[in-house]
């Protein structure tokens, strides 16, 4: 650690790795270092022995499980939207090439149902349809309701965000999501899947937005089906932590230097410029400092960061595809909040063999959800009851951090992982500090195209 560099990262998680991948690129002398013995922070994938020895220390896992080589177990759930801001800064910097991708299967959304004539009451899973062709033959909405929703489909496939003269009598700018919507009279129940479970927003705040964000976000999606396969969604061979690995690797090929299990003790800042940061008795120098936000906290720097919530995340190894999923083998489920009487919605996240996390015959089904009660285990209740029966389960419950403001000394903080089932926040996060970095946006234009490779 004695020495200068340019740029010193802390913590090995998605988004530090991409802004190391991104600096090394610039030229920087770059220090990328992680308490941890393996990469990817809270993005890490795990065989099954770290797995065990993170959460259960001291016990064996079932033999039944078979080998570590087998498993790679994701300790967030997370897909990688297919024609979204990642995906862009993957082919940009080359990265796309260094990892292997599949499609997801499909993406299904919660909905509450009715009792009827010929029907009981209760909850069911519906594929989400991502277009006026699928809205029609989902089951999610009436027969005259598949029709409005289609009409709204196709209204939105063919205007430009850019371009308000193809927004037809909308100005999308003044009116709001909802109103919008009720000029095609859709449903509530199509109003949420359309907010959650296509254009992916947490809660319904969308509602009451302008338009004009709420269909950039269907749009995002609508573009993302039929990219690299019939999903909007894809997703590493060998699991999550494969993203932070490719970007450590672009970092070295530009001279980055790694250093793992190293921890540090403090922060040093002087004549108010952050100068280095200290380990024991090594002291490492650099004009540009970028911290995971335990590294502030435990470096006596708690009030850079503010806690804006808690998460819940549940790993569960199961011996079957989720029920109503037509035996997928890698599928989204979205609950939206109304439907069970939250405020914000529940995820869950399954992968298995074909995507080389676990041993054949298993299936990993991640949940995630914000924290609302003083009972988080029992607020995924709904998402356990879709999985069906669980061989294993792991909880964790974290903090959600962010930096109070933006850096005014070169110490740069990043942002906590969100429990939604995508990167698009995490790398807002990076853009957003890129460009306080460098003084500049980073150019996600005229990118190449690797899918051949892949």
């Amino acid at each position: 650690m004695d020495d200068t560099y340019d740029v010193i990262v802390c913590g090995t998680g998605i988004t530090e790795c991409i802004l190391s991948g991104l600096l090394s690129v610039e030229g920087k002398k770059v220090l990328h270092i992680d308490r941890n013995s393996f990469y990817g922070g809270e993005g890490a994938s795990l065989n099954i022995s770290a797995l065990w020895k993170l959460f259960r220390p001291g016990v064996e896992p079932p033999k039944e499980l078979g080998a570590n080589r087998d498993w790679n177990v994701d300790l967030i759930p997370k897909f990688v939207m297919a024609n979204g801001n990642l995906v862009k800064i993957l082919l940009k910097t080359g990265v796309a090439r260094y990892l292997e991708w599949k499609a997801v299967d499909g993406t299904y959304v919660y909905q509450y149902k009715e009792g009827g004539l010929f029907s009981k009451a209760g909850g069911t899973i519906e594929k989400v349809p991502g277009n006026n062709s699928e809205a029609l033959k989902s089951g999610l909405m009436s027969f005259f309701e598949k029709k409005r929703c289609a009409d709204f489909f196709t209204y939105v496939a063919k205007l430009e965000i850019n371009d308000p003269k193809t927004w037809g009598k909308h100005d999308l700018n003044k009116i709001n999501f909802a109103a919008l919507a009720k000029s095609y009279d859709l449903s509530t129940n199509t109003l949420d899947f359309i907010g959650h479970a296509v254009a992916l927003y947490t809660s319904d705040e969308f509602l009451s937005r302008p338009a004009v964000e709420t269909i950039d976000k269907i749009k995002l999606y609508m573009n993302s089906i039929g990219r690299y396969g019939d999903s909007p969604f894809i997703y590493p061979i060998y699991g999550l932590g494969g993203i932070p690995e490719g970007f450590s690797r672009l970092c070295a090929i530009y001279g980055g230097t790694f250093m793992l299990n190293k921890d540090i003790d403090k922060v040093v800042i002087e004549d108010g410029k952050v100068v280095g940061l200290k380990s024991g008795e090594e002291f490492a120098k650099a004009g540009i400092v970028i911290v995971n936000p335990t590294y502030a906290i435990n470096t006596g720097l708690k009030d850079r960061v503010k806690v804006v919530g808690r998460v819940i995340r549940c790993i569960c190894i199961l011996d079957h595809p989720i029920p109503e999923t037509k035996s997928a083998q890698s599928v989204q489920v979205i609950i939206p909040q109304r439907q069970v009487g939250r405020k914000s919605d529940i995820y869950i996240m399954m992968v298995s063999s074909p995507h080389q996390v676990c041993k054949t015959g298993y299936y990993i089904a991640i949940i995630s959800a914000n924290v609302e009660t003083s009972k988080p285990e029992e607020e995924i209740k709904p998402a356990l009851d879709i999985i069906g029966t669980i061989k294993e389960r792991f909880v964790t419950i974290s903090e959600l951090y962010e930096p109070v403001s933006d850096s005014k000394d070169n110490f740069y903080i990043t942002k906590s992982l969100d429990p939604q089932s995508h990167f698009e926040s995490a790398t807002e996060d990076v853009l957003r500090l890129y460009k306080q970095i460098t003084g500049k946006d980073l150019d996600l234009t005229n990118l190449p195209d690797y899918s051949e490779d892949q």
